[in-house]
Protein backbone atom coordinates (compact mmCIF):
# COMPACT_ATOMS: atom_id res chain seq x y z
CA UNK A 1 0.00 0.00 0.00
CA UNK A 2 1.76 3.32 -0.92
CA UNK A 3 0.43 5.95 1.42
CA UNK A 4 0.81 9.98 1.87
CA UNK A 5 0.98 11.43 5.24
CA UNK A 6 0.37 15.09 4.87
CA UNK A 7 1.55 16.92 8.47
CA UNK A 8 2.51 20.58 9.37
CA UNK A 9 3.65 18.93 12.40
CA UNK A 10 7.11 17.33 11.85
CA UNK A 11 6.75 15.50 14.96
CA UNK A 12 3.80 13.64 14.48
CA UNK A 13 4.74 13.23 10.56
CA UNK A 14 7.60 11.49 11.00
CA UNK A 15 6.01 9.13 13.49
CA UNK A 16 2.83 8.92 11.35
CA UNK A 17 5.38 7.55 8.60
CA UNK A 18 7.98 5.47 10.35
CA UNK A 19 4.49 3.74 12.17
CA UNK A 20 3.09 2.78 9.15
CA UNK A 21 6.71 1.78 7.68
CA UNK A 22 6.62 -0.61 10.43
CA UNK A 23 3.42 -2.25 8.92
CA UNK A 24 4.64 -2.75 5.59
CA UNK A 25 3.66 0.49 4.08
CA UNK A 26 5.26 2.27 1.85
CA UNK A 27 4.81 5.89 3.19
CA UNK A 28 5.93 9.21 1.95
CA UNK A 29 5.72 12.17 4.33
CA UNK A 30 5.04 15.94 3.75
CA UNK A 31 4.57 19.01 5.64
CA UNK A 32 2.34 21.26 3.76
CA UNK A 33 -0.58 21.49 1.14
CA UNK A 34 1.37 22.66 -1.89
CA UNK A 35 4.16 19.79 -1.61
CA UNK A 36 1.41 17.38 -1.18
CA UNK A 37 -0.54 18.19 -4.17
CA UNK A 38 3.07 18.06 -5.85
CA UNK A 39 3.30 14.51 -4.94
CA UNK A 40 -0.22 13.87 -5.76
CA UNK A 41 0.21 14.78 -9.53
CA UNK A 42 3.30 12.27 -9.93
CA UNK A 43 2.64 9.61 -7.79
CA UNK A 44 -0.50 7.42 -7.11
CA UNK A 45 -1.25 6.36 -3.25
CA UNK A 46 -3.69 4.30 -2.33
CA UNK A 47 -4.54 6.61 0.73
CA UNK A 48 -3.72 10.09 1.93
CA UNK A 49 -3.48 10.91 5.38
CA UNK A 50 -4.36 14.48 5.38
CA UNK A 51 -4.09 17.12 8.14
CA UNK A 52 -6.83 19.59 7.69
CA UNK A 53 -5.45 22.61 8.87
CA UNK A 54 -2.36 22.96 7.29
CA UNK A 55 -0.31 26.22 6.42
CA UNK A 56 -0.18 27.89 2.71
CA UNK A 57 -2.85 25.40 0.80
CA UNK A 58 -5.14 24.55 3.04
CA UNK A 59 -6.43 20.94 3.71
CA UNK A 60 -9.69 21.47 2.92
CA UNK A 61 -8.73 22.65 -0.47
CA UNK A 62 -6.41 19.79 -1.05
CA UNK A 63 -8.98 17.28 -0.60
CA UNK A 64 -11.20 19.23 -2.76
CA UNK A 65 -8.44 19.20 -5.69
CA UNK A 66 -8.22 15.11 -5.34
CA UNK A 67 -11.98 14.93 -5.13
CA UNK A 68 -11.93 16.90 -8.70
CA UNK A 69 -9.24 15.19 -9.90
CA UNK A 70 -11.31 11.98 -9.86
CA UNK A 71 -8.41 10.33 -7.95
CA UNK A 72 -9.12 6.59 -6.48
CA UNK A 73 -7.19 7.88 -3.27
CA UNK A 74 -8.77 7.77 -0.35
CA UNK A 75 -8.78 10.54 1.94
CA UNK A 76 -8.48 10.06 5.61
CA UNK A 77 -8.84 13.50 7.38
CA UNK A 78 -7.16 14.79 10.79
CA UNK A 79 -7.81 17.47 12.71
CA UNK A 80 -7.67 18.31 16.73
CA UNK A 81 -11.42 19.61 16.32
CA UNK A 82 -13.75 17.56 17.18
CA UNK A 83 -17.06 18.09 17.07
CA UNK A 84 -20.21 16.58 15.12
CA UNK A 85 -20.37 19.64 12.45
CA UNK A 86 -16.48 19.78 11.89
CA UNK A 87 -16.99 15.58 11.03
CA UNK A 88 -20.05 16.68 8.82
CA UNK A 89 -17.76 19.45 7.43
CA UNK A 90 -14.59 16.76 6.47
CA UNK A 91 -16.90 14.46 4.88
CA UNK A 92 -18.81 17.19 3.19
CA UNK A 93 -15.84 17.82 1.51
CA UNK A 94 -15.25 14.50 -0.12
CA UNK A 95 -13.19 13.28 2.87
CA UNK A 96 -13.43 9.10 3.15
CA UNK A 97 -13.14 9.20 6.89
CA UNK A 98 -12.16 11.20 9.69
CA UNK A 99 -9.99 10.88 12.97
CA UNK A 100 -10.15 13.73 15.62
CA UNK A 101 -6.33 14.35 17.25
CA UNK A 102 -5.63 13.20 19.81
CA UNK A 103 -5.49 9.43 18.15
CA UNK A 104 -4.65 5.73 19.14
CA UNK A 105 -2.04 4.72 16.51
CA UNK A 106 -3.55 0.96 16.28
CA UNK A 107 -6.56 2.94 15.21
CA UNK A 108 -5.05 4.87 12.48
CA UNK A 109 -3.54 2.08 11.29
CA UNK A 110 -7.26 -0.10 10.93
CA UNK A 111 -8.61 2.83 9.16
CA UNK A 112 -5.79 3.02 6.57
CA UNK A 113 -6.36 -0.25 5.60
CA UNK A 114 -9.96 -0.79 5.50
CA UNK A 115 -9.78 2.39 2.93
CA UNK A 116 -6.76 1.28 1.43
CA UNK A 117 -9.02 -2.07 0.45
CA UNK A 118 -11.64 0.36 -1.11
CA UNK A 119 -8.22 2.15 -3.22
CA UNK A 120 -7.66 -1.12 -5.11
CA UNK A 121 -9.57 -3.87 -6.39
CA UNK A 122 -11.54 -6.22 -3.80
CA UNK A 123 -9.30 -8.94 -2.76
CA UNK A 124 -10.40 -11.22 -0.72
CA UNK A 125 -9.22 -11.16 2.81
CA UNK A 126 -7.08 -14.05 2.78
CA UNK A 127 -4.89 -15.01 -0.42
CA UNK A 128 -3.56 -18.07 -1.47
CA UNK A 129 -1.30 -19.64 -3.99
CA UNK A 130 -0.35 -23.21 -4.33
CA UNK A 131 0.35 -23.94 -0.07
CA UNK A 132 1.16 -20.51 0.49
CA UNK A 133 -1.72 -18.60 2.79
CA UNK A 134 -1.06 -14.65 3.50
CA UNK A 135 -3.46 -12.65 5.99
CA UNK A 136 -2.86 -8.62 5.74
CA UNK A 137 -4.86 -8.11 8.38
CA UNK A 138 -3.34 -10.46 10.94
CA UNK A 139 0.28 -10.17 9.23
CA UNK A 140 0.94 -13.71 8.82
CA UNK A 141 2.02 -15.98 6.31
CA UNK A 142 2.26 -19.51 6.10
CA UNK A 143 3.62 -22.12 3.75
CA UNK A 144 2.21 -25.61 4.63
CA UNK A 145 1.09 -24.70 7.78
CA UNK A 146 4.45 -23.33 9.10
CA UNK A 147 4.52 -19.47 9.69
CA UNK A 148 7.03 -17.24 7.49
CA UNK A 149 8.84 -15.01 9.53
CA UNK A 150 9.13 -12.48 6.67
CA UNK A 151 10.62 -8.49 6.95
CA UNK A 152 8.06 -5.51 6.31
CA UNK A 153 9.07 -5.47 2.63
CA UNK A 154 9.45 -9.10 2.00
CA UNK A 155 5.85 -9.40 3.19
CA UNK A 156 4.41 -6.94 1.34
CA UNK A 157 6.49 -8.16 -1.66
CA UNK A 158 4.65 -11.34 -1.04
CA UNK A 159 1.17 -10.01 -0.77
CA UNK A 160 1.49 -7.83 -3.84
CA UNK A 161 2.39 -11.39 -5.87
CA UNK A 162 -0.22 -12.74 -4.29
CA UNK A 163 -2.85 -9.99 -4.97
CA UNK A 164 -1.62 -10.52 -8.98
CA UNK A 165 -2.65 -14.47 -9.14
CA UNK A 166 -0.92 -15.60 -12.10
CA UNK A 167 -0.27 -11.90 -13.51
CA UNK A 168 3.52 -10.81 -14.28
CA UNK A 169 4.32 -8.18 -11.90
CA UNK A 170 7.30 -5.86 -12.87
CA UNK A 171 9.58 -4.52 -10.65
CA UNK A 172 9.29 -1.10 -11.37
CA UNK A 173 5.72 -2.02 -10.05
CA UNK A 174 6.73 -3.99 -7.41
CA UNK A 175 9.46 -0.67 -6.19
CA UNK A 176 6.37 1.68 -6.46
CA UNK A 177 4.02 -0.14 -4.18
CA UNK A 178 6.02 -1.53 -1.92
CA UNK A 179 9.04 1.25 -1.17
CA UNK A 180 8.50 4.99 -0.86
CA UNK A 181 9.98 8.02 -2.95
CA UNK A 182 13.61 7.78 -1.08
CA UNK A 183 14.20 4.58 -2.66
CA UNK A 184 16.50 4.80 -5.80
CA UNK A 185 15.34 3.78 -9.28
CA UNK A 186 18.67 1.92 -9.81
CA UNK A 187 18.39 -0.16 -6.44
CA UNK A 188 18.67 -3.88 -6.36
CA UNK A 189 16.11 -3.88 -3.51
CA UNK A 190 13.62 -5.56 -5.22
CA UNK A 191 16.03 -8.40 -6.50
CA UNK A 192 17.58 -8.84 -3.00
CA UNK A 193 14.27 -8.67 -1.29
CA UNK A 194 12.84 -11.45 -3.94
CA UNK A 195 16.19 -13.29 -3.42
CA UNK A 196 15.71 -13.49 0.61
CA UNK A 197 11.54 -14.26 0.42
CA UNK A 198 12.49 -16.81 -2.13
CA UNK A 199 14.74 -18.66 0.39
CA UNK A 200 12.41 -18.72 3.20
CA UNK A 201 9.69 -20.13 0.94
CA UNK A 202 11.71 -22.77 0.46
CA UNK A 203 11.24 -25.71 -1.85
CA UNK A 204 9.42 -26.23 -4.12
CA UNK A 205 10.23 -22.52 -5.97
CA UNK A 206 6.73 -20.66 -6.16
CA UNK A 207 8.34 -17.48 -7.32
CA UNK A 208 9.36 -17.70 -10.73
CA UNK A 209 11.23 -14.57 -12.87
CA UNK A 210 9.36 -13.82 -16.22
CA UNK A 211 12.96 -12.65 -18.73
CA UNK A 212 12.36 -8.73 -19.00
CA UNK A 213 9.15 -8.95 -17.67
CA UNK A 214 9.30 -9.21 -13.76
CA UNK A 215 8.11 -11.81 -11.34
CA UNK A 216 5.20 -14.33 -10.97
CA UNK A 217 3.61 -16.14 -8.16
CA UNK A 218 2.28 -20.02 -8.76
CA UNK A 219 2.66 -23.34 -10.35
CA UNK A 220 5.92 -22.98 -13.01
Amino acid sequence: MRVLVVEDFEVLARSIGTGLRREGMAVDVVLDGRDALEHLAVTRYDVVVLDRDLPGVHGDEVCRRIVADRSNSRVLMLTAASTVRDRVDGLGLGADDYLPKPFDFSELVARVRALGRRASPATPPTLHAGDVTLDPGRRVALRAGRRLELSPKEFAVLECLLAAEDRVVSAEELLERVWDEAADPFTTAVKTTVRRLRAKLGDPPLIHTVREAGYRIGEP
